[in-house]
């Protein structure tokens, strides 16, 4: 999985617009990072800006836009509502997609690490970069702000993690930064059918963790905690859409993710004669919070998880109303889709015509291999329909997990045999690449000719990850062709045939990549496993074959 993670800086300037734009385009200057959001604030004096990208990328943004923030704001003359004690107040890291939070945490310390060297800003590390536990909560970091800076960098107990620990010039005119790494944060707000705040803060009241204080027999205040963990929230009347909202701060999606914090919504709100209309998504969120939300409520309608992505972010659209407002663009505001761009699905995102077209050109790639993987692809999409149609069967509603198992597993083969169509053509790329290297020397010869050798064991591997797959994959059609809908069982044998194709060109594919390595022990083992794999696959189309033609 690409690994991509959110910066989100918070900026003291939230009203000279020419000074927030050259601040949040110092982030864009980075290749490979994607500028989401600017949303200035005039009466806190605050800009939050969000963007997102690989870890090294966005590390380097986030110090280049701290840097054009202390060149731009002079924290002597700053007045706003909202705490802050920096010109870049906080700077919080926070993991979206293949990076987990303990790997996350040294890039926070590490960018904080620069910002105190080269920038000479004192950097207070907090919540999971904290260097001690009083330092995780931000409001700790930032108490007294910036007017308290002086007397506080000088106290032992709240030196600097890094940069300087004196109030000179340069501090006083940029004051310090918080640089974090966190959970994301996800603002949803919850529609309902009534204009009351009053009610719609009773509803917040049930399920936010603070809860409500309630009052007691002898006079006295308890606060009673409220269903869910992780959030917070008020009711409040939005005059643009006539409509009362609970409005949400999702801290951390984990414990209580979209789809639970809707569905108490609706119990509660029910509960009050209110009913919930929809939800809305404040900014952006992660792909896996739909995909969660899409199996939440598909299990509830004991309907197969096994459907495509794209299915899955329908549903969980439809599922949380997160239209109910206005039309609400999946490529808009999920985070992955942002960062999506053409090189990422070169293949695997054309049509069927423009793959055929790209395949026929006067090129090598694509090629047997990239088309291997796609008639793969196929064949596990085969299995996945029958083991859908099975699980939504009338008569066998107490099978439908049986078969959504089932389902699941030809998906997971379905995605992992597509990403194989753009790796083929990859690899094939990366041979040529080692074969432009310089071969002026007898150095650079032996390292073009280590290069060469070991693209080439690439460019065999992904075959044999696709022969591999493509064997595995027969697994879902044969058990469709035994249990499966009898009206589907042509289907299931058609994917057998579609999956036992595309190990064999993908066999072919290793072979031909084979000639000419120079590792003859490793090659040896490779083709070993390939035969085997080869083998194996015909095995498994003949017993497919054998239950179709029985039950056609």
């Amino acid at each position: 999985m690409t690994r991509i993670i959110e910066c989100v800086p918070n900026i003291s300037e939230g009203r000279d617009r020419a000074k927030i734009d050259a601040i949040a385009a110092a982030a864009e200057t980075v290749e490979g990072v994607r500028l989401l959001d600017v949303d200035p604030g005039k009466a806190t004096n605050r800009t939050v800006i969000t963007f997102v990208g690989g870890p090294e990328a966005v590390c380097e943004a986030a110090f280049r836009l701290v840097k054009k923030a202390q060149e731009l704001i002079d924290m002597r003359g700053h007045k706003g509502e909202h705490p802050r004690f920096g010109a870049t107040d906080v700077c919080p890291l926070v993991p979206i997609s293949g990076i987990t939070m303990e790997e996350l945490v040294p890039y926070a310390r590490k960018l904080g690490e620069r910002i105190g060297k080269e920038l000479g800003i004192p950097v207070y590390n907090y919540e999971y970069a904290a260097t001690e536990e009083k330092r995780r909560n931000l409001a700790n970091n930032r108490a007294g702000e910036y007017e308290g800076l002086k007397k506080k960098l000088v106290d032992p107990a709240w030196k600097p993690d890094f940069g300087p620990a004196e109030f000179n010039e340069s501090v006083a005119r940029s004051g310090a930064v918080a640089v974090g790494a966190r959970k994301l944060l996800v603002a949803y707000n919850v529609n309902l059918n009534t204009t009351s705040t009053r009610r719609a803060n009773a509803i917040a009241f049930d399920i936010r963790e603070a809860g409500r204080k309630v009052k007691q027999a002898d006079g006295s205040e308890k606060q009673v905690p409220g269903k869910l963990k992780t959030v917070k929230g008020i009711g409040w009347f939005i005059e643009e859409y006539g409509v009362a909202q609970l409005s949400l701060n999702l801290t951390d999606l984990d414990v209580t993710p979209m789809h639970i914090a809707f569905d108490e919504a609706c119990k509660s709100a029910q509960e009050r004669g209110i009913r919930v209309t929809g939800s809305e998504l404040v900014g952006l969120v992660p792909k896996q919070a739909l995909l969660d939300a899409a199996d939440f409520f598909l299990r509830r309608q004991q309907r197969s998880l096994g459907l495509p992505e794209r299915e899955k972010i329908k549903i969980a659209v439809k599922s949380l109303g997160l239209d109910d407002l206005a039309p609400f663009d999946p490529q808009k505001r999920v985070i992955e889709y942002q960062l999506a761009n053409a090189a990422d699905s070169r293949l695997a995102h054309m049509d069927l015509e423009r793959f055929s077209e790209e395949t026929a050109r006067e090129t090598p790639a694509p090629g047997g291999g990239s088309v291997a993987a796609y008639v793969g692809a196929l064949g596990a999409a085969l299995g996945t329909m029958v083991a859908n149609l099975s699980a939504h069967k009338r008569g066998w509603d107490e099978r439908w997990e049986e078969f959504s198992t089932w389902a699941e597993k030809g998906e997971a083969f379905r995605r992992d045999l597509l990403r194989l169509v753009d790796e083929d053509t990859r690899a094939y790329d990366g041979i040529l690449a080692a074969m432009q290297l310089p071969k002026e020397n007898e150095a650079q010869k032996a390292a073009r000719k280590d290069a060469i050798r070991e693209a080439t064991k690439g460019a065999i591997l992904v075959p044999l990850r696709t022969l591999e797959l493509c064997v595995e994959s027969m697994s879902v059609m044969k058990a469709m062709c035994e249990k499966g809908l009898k009206a589907s069982v042509s289907d299931a044998g058609v994917g057998a045939l579609c999956a036992r194709s595309g190990a064999i060109a993908a066999y072919l594919n290793v072979r031909i990549n084979c000639v000419g390595l120079d590792d003859e022990a490793w090659k040896k083992d490779v083709l070993a496993k390939a035969d085997r794999l080869k083998a194996e696959a015909e095995r498994m189309e003949a017993e497919v074959m054998a239950i179709t033609l029985a039950k056609t």
